[in-house]
């Protein structure tokens, strides 16, 4: 295993305390707030429910962000073909204000080279950066600053050390295209009191950092996504109607916000993202929303710190944010062994959300009992559970890739 995904691995378990419950017998009573509302209909939801708990959201967990800059440019910086001439790969800068020293991420897409027209896209946001996920050498290295790396530098090195992660030739023979930032462009992953990334690009004269109801970092990570977005709208390969939003631990807690507020993604996609994302806050269950307060006080916005050991105080649960999808499919993944991200909770949140898919006449999730390992369920929300720990393996591609052909096909 590469140096880099070795650290990485480690400070995971180093963020889980043991004071942590993994045991189920201890899972006290609780009840979920009610998702529907007054909400009858699919125009009731679309009208009024749905803004309800998007408000919540934005305004009590992670916090408002700012639309598109108006000043935002796209510039190509390198195109050519790759995977044996199998792809067409673009390295594209997104700058989003003018000048030399403007906040700046750079989206690495590959398009299937034999497909007429436009391809469907998924796009997620990487932990290591854009050279990290292919062993492609024409890949740029990313410069921007990294955890857990020694000097917070990448280099050559890591060339490909999270490929096992993004199996690209996959994607590609199915006839999708694939796009990745590393994350760290958008907003460097620590505590800085929000003085790099983009958020100085939006504060008011005298703002120093966001407001208690203004977007943390996962916010922020959402927000380039759907920046991302906007450059495929211009892409002449990408079908930007279909491209699926995807992402793994803090990343699928981003790429469900991402999917909530942009309902440009066609498909969302959370690959073991735990609390804070798929997985039941009120379990109290592996990681609690005091863990994410404390160890990641960045993540979220200000107000979310009043819920730490007070989940029953919170006027939402996962189970709504996974609804706010609706009418779109989404994709909830676990593993068996990543406790910490509490399987269970995930897959009652997919099940809970399920009635707002009703409104509009579709299936949900088609399971009331969680399923046997590595037996899917796929209805207009997916789940499957897996062998093995917190990762994402070919495996749960597999299950991506499926669900994906079952709903762009429509």
């Amino acid at each position: 295993m590469r140096f880099a995904t070795a650290l990485f691995l480690a400070s995971l378990c180093l963020a889980q305390p043991p004071d942590a419950n993994y045991d189920e017998s201890k899972v006290g009573a609780y009840q979920l707030p009610d998702l529907l509302g007054e909400a009858k209909t699919s125009r009731d939801w679309t009208s009024k429910r749905r803004p309800e708990i998007l408000h919540l959201f934005e305004n009590q967990m992670f916090g408002v962000a700012p639309g598109r800059p108006k000043d935002m440019s796209f510039e190509v910086l390198e195109q050519g073909e790759a995977f044996d001439g199998k792809a067409r790969r673009k390295q594209v800068q997104v700058a989003f204000a003018k000048g030399p020293n403007a906040p700046k991420m750079e989206i690495l897409l590959y398009l299937p080279a034999g497909v007429k027209g436009k391809a469907p896209v998924f796009l997620g946001l990487n932990f290591q950066g854009n050279h990290a996920i292919t062993d492609d050498p024409a890949v740029h290295i990313t410069r921007s600053w990294m955890r857990n790396i020694p000097g917070n530098r990448s280099d050559e090195s890591k060339r490909a050390a999270a490929a096992s992660r993004w199996d690209i030739p996959a994607i590609l023979a199915a006839g999708y295209g694939v796009a990745s930032i590393y994350y760290g462009d958008i907003d460097p992953d620590f505590d800085d009191g929000f003085q790099n990334g983009v958020h100085p690009l939006f504060y008011k004269p005298g703002q120093t950092r966001p407001a208690a109801s203004e977007w943390g970092s996962i916010a922020a990570w959402a927000w380039g996504l759907s920046r991302a977005l906007d450059y495929l709208e211009t892409d002449p390969g990408a079908d930007a109607k279909r491209v699926a939003v995807l992402g793994h631990s803090r990343l699928g807690k981003t790429s469900l916000w991402a999917g909530a507020i942009d309902p440009r993604f066609s498909i969302v996609i959370s690959n073991d993202s735990g609390a804070g994302g798929a997985a039941l806050s009120r379990r109290i269950y592996g990681e609690e929303v005091r863990h994410l307060n404390k160890s990641f006080p960045h993540w979220f916005a200000g107000n979310f710190k009043q819920y730490s050991s007070n989940e029953a105080a919170m006027p939402f649960d996962q189970h709504m944010l996974i609804a706010l999808m609706a009418p779109r499919p989404v994709y909830v993944a676990s593993a068996v062994e990543d406790r910490w991200a509490d399987p269970k909770g995930e897959f009652l949140s997919a099940a809970a959300a399920t009635p707002a898919y009703k409104l509009f006449g579709l299936s949900g999730l088609p399971a009331t009992e969680m399923p046997g390992i590595e037996q899917p369920v796929m209805g207009t929300i997916g789940y499957h559970v897996r062998r093995g720990k917190h990762d994402v393996t070919a495996y749960d591609w597999e299950q991506f890739l499926k669900f994906a052909r079952m709903h762009w096909k429509r």
